[in-house]
């Protein structure tokens, strides 16, 4: 078996049956598997999947246990010399897995190879990152990489600067398409589940690099990548998630002083945003709830961020 595609589903049944669709259709030239990993959705999924693509290999989970979780359940079963996490909200191009894996025989020091990703009215979609740290925490809070994009300084944790048109070695590729080669996870274990949603790429490509491996781009595979389309109902919720996430990463990879300063950082980062919202809701009337709610969201994530980051995480262990 070349490669197990495995891919995490809650509550996005329209778009997993086109994902589910264009893997078939655009993926050939290899012996390859697909398990779908549904989180307790309740749309039905499951039932489509069976019944509409019986090749694949379910797993229904009767609770929501997160991205991280949800892939290591895959990984347990998964057959391939290469596992390739795929995101739900995603449109397979061109025999991109394929690619992918011809690249990757290629390169036998890649530990994952991450493809380029566009947005579904054909732009580019920046999926290469460098990993946390506290300038890079700074430098992201200020916005500055938006006024500046093609400074290396100010762009460099999400690379601005960059147009992804060239193979390069990088720290961090984007989750929705991350092609792993089983022999690196067994060196350098499965994701850390307590990740239960963002960053848990990150903190798996630096145990990766960790263990001697590389993390490369190639920009020959390409897919679509419609974006938060499982989260986007689930407010600030998962706002708090994102952030409480690069706090967890942290406080595992760069040392207690470095993880108190970027707890610090994380609090004035909602606290400066709070006099904004205040004067928003104050102005616009039509607005005021959702200002308002943006406030105590704020609030919120400051106070956690300083009294106990764990409770900016969805679920807690």
């Amino acid at each position: 078996m070349d490669v197990s595609i495995i891919i995490v589903n809650w509550n996005t049944r329209p778009i997993l049956r086109d994902c589910l669709r264009s893997v078939f259709e655009q993926t050939s030239g290899l012996e390859y598997e697909v398990i779908v990993v549904d989180n307790a959705s309740t749309d039905g999924s499951v039932k489509m999947v069976k019944s509409e693509f019986p090749q694949a290999i379910v797993i229904a989970n009767s609770d929501n246990r997160g991205f991280a979780a949800g892939n290591n359940q895959a990984i347990a079963i998964a057959k391939g010399r290469y596992v390739l996490l795929l995101n739900s909200d995603t449109i397979v191009l061109s025999n991109a897995v394929s690619k992918a894996v011809v690249f990757a025989d290629a390169h036998p020091n890649a530990a994952a190879v991450g493809c380029r990703i566009l947005n579904p009215d054909g732009s580019l979609q920046r999926s290469c990152f460098m990993f946390p740290t506290l300038l890079n925490m700074i430098l992201s809070s200020t916005y500055l990489y938006k006024l500046f994009p093609r400074s290396r300084f100010f762009g460099r944790e999400s690379m601005t600067w960059w147009d992804y048109d060239t193979v390069r070695a990088v720290d961090v590729i984007k989750g929705c398409f991350m092609l792993v080669r089983r022999q690196a996870i067994e060196q350098a274990g499965v994701m850390d589940q307590r990740f239960f949603m963002y960053c848990e790429e990150t903190e798996w490509c630096f145990r990766l690099k960790k263990a001697g491996w590389q993390i490369f781009y190639t920009p020959d595979a390409e897919i679509i990548h419609i974006h938060g389309a499982s989260t986007e109902r689930a407010d600030g919720v998962m706002y708090l998630q994102q952030r409480g996430s690069r706090l967890l990463f942290m406080r595992k990879h760069g040392g207690f002083p470095a993880y108190v300063a970027a707890r610090i950082l994380t609090a004035l980062f909602f606290l400066a945003r709070v006099p904004y919202w205040l004067g928003k809701a104050i102005v616009c009337r039509s607005k005021r709830d959702d200002c308002l709610r943006r406030v105590g969201l704020y609030i919120r994530g400051a106070f956690y961020s300083l009294a106990n980051s764990e409770r900016l995480l969805v679920k807690r262990r």
